[in-house]
């Protein structure tokens, strides 16, 4: 089992995080460079989760290795000497071999690094820019990075002129390449606490209000009303944008140089807007440049860029209003069935989705009755004091933290109690545990963060590139 369980959890995380992509990208659609980026940024993230258990055990086991070739010092004059240890070691089933971890960790950290500050921040303006080709969208790409990286060369070669003019500083290479990743794990550290500290509340919360049916289909509602006027507003803003390609299209000719331009805007328009334009397209008409002034290539790629924001975002608010509909009717259906005396859970509107056979099988009308009505809201309330309880001791820990004698962070003394027996199913399971859920906690923020509708990652496939970057970051 030599490291088995280490390749093992390889590929079921790969697999994880490319479930994940699928559900909300859309690989029929967008590129697949974002596609891979965003793949292997997930992957990365969600491996921490799952090797460092092993890691944790593996370790243990290591240290304990040491101690048995190891003895109490015995003082002799000016020499020390050793003498056996009698205890026995048990090798953990996950164990990995020396010399592996290093290296794994080394990957995934500069990999990150790479991809954080370098890679995704550029493939998102390469996904925004408007251009009609590669080097027009490389070239929009690496002037919006020249300004965002410039004003971070400009504070740090600020920091390097102070410590070149101050004789008290002696830095060598190895000690700014220390600063530089001090200041990218601050970043990451900032970030973490704004995530993780709302993620504590925010998950206990949602539970409790969970098991609470007027106040979830009320809080349905207020979705709906504030989802309505967000979907108006991006069919206002779709039909501005719709009138200005026209104008566009029928100014632009076929015979015009930038008319594959404007093609290319057409081809990224919905359907129905392609059509209504191509009947109101006169082919026979030549252009006269001196009849007409047409607009220019900077100001077409303008429009593109305005175009596939617009699109993408009625598209998403068009299937977010769909969904929001479908679980405000079931929130009313539950609402409903619970005063019925035949205990029948009786559906006003079916899903237009075929159900699963094996699904309708077991999950009868009587047991979705018993569960929707009785059982579910006794549940939340129950998992909601369960996670409050691990928010608390997550708290605790973190301010506890730095406190080695004694121990008084709460993961500390229970890590401590299954190495005393080298327990290594509970060490992992414990590691998992709480690594697992800061990580809900954090990524479920991740998932639910809206920056002024500009980054926002929607299911079904409706998350735009932009968003899916800025996620991987």
């Amino acid at each position: 089992m030599s490291g088995a369980a280490l390749g093992l959890e390889i590929v079921f995380v790969f697999f994880l995080a490319l479930f994940l992509l699928h559900r909300y990208g859309d690989f029929k659609k967008q590129h697949r460079l974002v596609i891979i980026a965003t793949l292997l940024a997930w992957y990365l993230c969600f491996l921490i989760v799952f090797i460092l258990p092993l890691d944790v055990s593996t370790t243990i086991y290591n240290r304990c290795k040491l101690a048995v070739n190891s003895s109490p010092a015995e003082s002799n004059g000016s020499y020390v000497t050793l003498a056996p240890s009698k205890q026995k070691c048990f090798k953990p089933w996950s164990y990995i071999p020396d010399g592996i971890m290093p290296i794994f960790w080394r990957v995934v950290y500069w990999t990150s690094q790479f991809l954080t500050w370098i890679l995704l921040p550029f493939m998102q303006s390469y996904a925004r820019s408007g251009g009609f080709s590669i080097t027009g969208k490389i070239k929009t790409a690496l002037i919006e990075n020249a300004i965002y990286y410039g004003t971070y060369l400009l504070i740090f070669g600020a920091f390097l002129i102070y410590v070149a003019v101050n004789p008290n500083f002696n830095l060598q290479w190895n000690q700014l390449q220390t600063i530089g990743i001090a200041a990218a794990n601050t970043w990451g550290l900032f970030l973490l606490v704004l995530l993780l500290g709302y993620g504590l509340v925010e998950i206990p919360r949602s539970h409790w209000n969970g098991a609470k049916r007027g106040y979830l289909l009320m809080k349905t509602y207020f979705k709906a009303a504030k989802l309505m006027t967000e979907k108006a507003d991006a069919e206002e803003n779709l039909e501005d944008i719709m009138e200005e390609v026209r104008k566009v299209s029928e100014s632009i000719k076929y015979n015009h140089p930038l008319r594959k331009c404007v093609d290319t805007i057409l081809k990224k328009c919905p359907t129905e807007y392609q059509e209504r334009m191509g009947r109101n397209m006169d082919d026979y008409e030549d252009f006269d440049e001196r009849q007409n002034s047409y607009p220019s290539e900077k100001s077409l790629a303008k429009l593109h860029k305005q175009v596939i924001y617009s699109v993408q975002r009625h598209r998403r608010t068009q299937v977010q209003w769909q969904i929001l509909l479908e679980q405000a009717f079931y929130l009313e259906d539950v609402a409903k069935n619970e005063s019925s005396a035949t205990r029948q859970f009786v559906h006003t509107f079916h899903s237009q989705e075929p159900e699963n056979k094996i699904i309708q099988y077991f999950y009868t009308p009587t047991v979705e009755w018993y569960w929707e009505c009785l059982l579910r809201p006794w549940f939340y309330r129950v998992l909601a004091v369960v996670l409050a309880t691990f928010s608390v001791i997550v708290v605790w820990s973190e301010c506890t933290f730095f406190s080695t004698k004694p121990v008084l962070s709460l993961f500390a003394v229970f890590i401590q109690l299954a190495e005393k027996t080298y327990n290594y199913i509970y060490i992992e399971m414990a590691c998992f545990l709480t690594i697992f859920f800061l990580s809900i906690c954090v990524y479920s923020t991740v998932f639910r963060i809206r920056v002024f509708n500009y980054y926002y990652l929607a299911s079904h496939h409706q998350t735009d590139a932009y968003s899916l970057l800025f996620s991987g970051m």
